[in-house]
């Protein structure tokens, strides 16, 4: 018999949406676990000693066992532990999920470079890559309220942090990348409302996006800074 596991303690950064997709995950499953948060900038000795890739999220179990990668952490989770499943039983329909999960980083891809861009004309055409991906979600999203219908799916806990960067970029400006999916629109909104994607990310998530695209002289900081200044 497996040990029991008494404690699951999830290594964070306070913007990282891979860490989202674990909190996710272990809050869909009702696991408790405790969150601890590191300064990427300045990791501490203890974390780059567990930490391979020195990324988030890790996963320690017992204060015993690390294990990295969301992607890793979420299956973990999924094979070891009760609650709900978040993959489908067909495993060709699972391997679909997965793949659309690897899609959900890709988007996230497009999301950096969207929110570091320097200028304009890289913003937009950054914007440009992510209008085409949702466009390729829109074609292939079920009836909903979720992306393989009425249950919550791990591809869903992928794609709420995706979702989540435009809550703060819509205040900036409108970009015009969800303006011909309705479905995804719908889906967007869905998933905002969920618990487990409220409970993934600090009341001041949002603050500290912002705070972020001024450490970088990001294009949207400084459209956002003309809005202010406007209004």
């Amino acid at each position: 018999m497996s040990k029991r596991i008494r404690i699951l303690r999830l290594v964070s950064h306070y913007l990282c949406p891979y860490v989202q997709r674990a909190v996710i995950t272990l809050v869909e499953k009702g696991l408790a676990h405790e969150r601890t948060y590191i300064n990427l900038a300045d990791k501490p000795a203890w974390f780059s000693a567990l930490s391979p890739l020195g990324k988030v999220p890790l996963l320690l179990v017992d204060e015993e066992v690390a294990v990295f990668e969301s992607s890793v952490i979420c299956e973990y989770l999924e094979e070891t532990t009760p609650g709900p499943k978040l993959h489908p039983e067909n495993a060709l329909e699972r391997a679909r999920h997965r793949a659309w999960i690897e899609f959900a980083s890709s988007v996230l891809g497009d999301i950096w470079g969207f929110e570091t861009a320097l200028n304009a004309a890289t913003a937009q055409a950054k914007a440009g890559d992510l209008k085409a991906k949702f466009a390729q979600i829109e074609r292939t999203l079920s009836v909903g309220p979720y992306f393989a219908g009425s249950a919550f799916s791990s591809v869903d806990a992928a794609f709420a942090p995706v979702f989540r960067y435009f809550d703060v970029f819509d205040e900036i400006a409108d970009f015009g990348v969800f303006d011909d999916v309705p479905n995804v629109r719908n889906w967007r909104a869905t998933l905002a409302e969920r618990p487990s994607v409220r409970e993934a990310v600090s009341a001041d998530y949002p603050a500290r996006l912002r705070m972020f695209l001024k450490s970088r002289d990001a294009h949207l900081y400084r459209v956002a800074a003309r809005t202010v200044e406007v209004s």
